[in-house]
């Protein structure tokens, strides 16, 4: 089967691209709206909408395979790839890439997706993070529909990996919205939870820390209330290296801190995602090693999660063999091609650490469901209900797509397991 043409529509993703830099600096908020110029290239507005590309790629038999390209909320910001906008990159996807793809035999996702990885533009630059990420979505896609199979089988197959037909937990992100849309992860009894957008000292972490302390109890309390006997989700709360802030990066007094978070959190297992942001990939690595070995040294079970320069393949590695942190955030669009992602998750587990199938708010329906075969074949300990802030429609396309899955594998066992019977009588 051959690819035999490439097409491209503009779409919309499930979020925003927000200017972090001005936000940073004092954008004020105006209803939803940010107020304010934008300081990050590319940008018209603090907040614009976020923008994607459908990859589409027309097979020999008829069928259409497709892959959604999208780049982070905060694009343009710690190192990423610029803002990613339709009408600037369908250009170049079909100028460029089009060309190089049209006629490939769908023999094997690896050989053509890192085919289009190592691709260059004409003035030796790679493809933005955004058209790798959507056109190995539609490499999986199509390999998939040549073969009949799911995606989750193709990367089992030629990742040699075992087919283990059990869900990944989901992690829902309730943003601002941290009291009422915990609520609702926990009506949808989600496995992790909350997220809950820890961004400022002062409204949210508390100079001391205690506003996240208050919100803690009042979470393990609700989850307790509304969950009942036999739901303990895991708690992880992305606190974007406030509490670093609020305690001067101080390994023993953040340590401390953490301490007493995980008592309140008990009986509830709890992860904190980012816990300081010291301003380069080398001391975040030494300063998240330091803060772990405190918290073994205390007998502490709350786990560090690192997200802040732990952005590529090679970050991801970095990390892992520094053994840095309990898990890393493996943020989906930032590593490019999908390939990229599905290594990282095998390395974090090869070498004892957790992984975390992330991503942005800001994808798309399509990279939610790429990721869901992506999280079902390589087996993180969890994965992000994407894409948006509202729990609701994220984790919906997350767990349905998964459970769609597992359906049709679980048939097809069944059918396997009863042939080898037949054949053996």
């Amino acid at each position: 089967m051959k690819i035999i043409d490439v097409l491209t529509s503009a779409g919309l993703t499930g979020f925003y691209f927000d200017d972090q830099k001005a936000i940073k600096a004092g954008a004020g908020h105006d209803g939803f709206a940010y107020t304010g110029e934008p300081l990050t290239p590319g940008f018209k507005a603090v907040r614009q909408r976020g923008e994607s590309v459908s990859v589409l790629l027309l097979l020999e038999d008829g069928q259409v395979a497709s892959g959604d390209c999208a780049a982070v909320q905060y694009s343009g910001a710690g190192g990423r790839d610029p803002l990613f906008l339709a009408e600037e990159f369908i250009p170049i996807i079909l100028e460029e890439i089009r060309p190089k793809l049209m006629g490939e035999e769908l023999d094997s996702f690896r050989r053509l997706a890192g085919m289009t990885e190592a691709l260059v533009r004409p003035n030796g630059e790679h493809y933005h993070t955004a058209i790798r990420y959507g056109v190995s979505q539609a490499i999986l896609d199509a390999v998939a529909k040549a073969k009949h199979q799911t995606m989750t089988e193709v990367i089992t197959e030629e990742y040699r990996l075992p087919l283990i037909l059990e869900a990944v937990p989901i992690f829902t992100q309730t943003g601002d919205d941290r009291y009422d849309n915990a609520d609702k992860a926990i009506i949808k009894r989600a496995g992790v939870l909350p997220h809950a957008l820890i961004n400022n000292v002062e409204t949210k972490l508390g100079k001391q820390g205690e506003l996240l302390l208050e919100y803690v109890e009042w979470l393990r309390n609700r989850i307790l209330q509304l969950g009942g006997d036999d739901y303990r989700p895991v708690l992880h709360i992305d606190v974007y290296g406030t509490i670093g802030l609020a305690m001067g990066d101080e390994t023993e007094k953040m340590a401390e801190y953490l301490v007493k978070l995980e008592k309140v959190a008990k009986p509830l297992h709890l992860r904190i995602e980012g816990p300081m942001d010291v301003g380069s990939k080398d001391g975040e690595v030494r300063a998240l090693k330091a803060l772990r070995e405190a918290l073994k040294a205390k007998g502490a079970k709350v786990e560090i999660v690192a997200d802040e320069w732990c952005n590529t393949y090679e970050d991801i590695v970095e990390f892992v063999d520094a053994q840095a942190a309990d898990m890393v955030q493996i943020k989906t669009p930032d590593l490019g091609g999908i390939q990229n992602t599905i290594e990282a998750v095998l390395y974090a587990r090869k070498y004892g650490v957790g992984a975390y199938v992330g991503g942005s708010c800001n994808e798309t329906e399509g990279g939610a469901r790429t990721a869901v075969h992506v999280a079902l074949a390589t087996r993180p300990d969890q994965m992000l209900a994407k894409p948006g802030m509202g729990v609701d429609e994220g984790y919906m396309l997350v767990h349905n797509e998964m459970n769609r899955t597992l359906a049709i594998l679980r048939y097809k066992e069944g059918k396997q397991r009863d042939g080898s019977r037949a054949s053996s009588k």
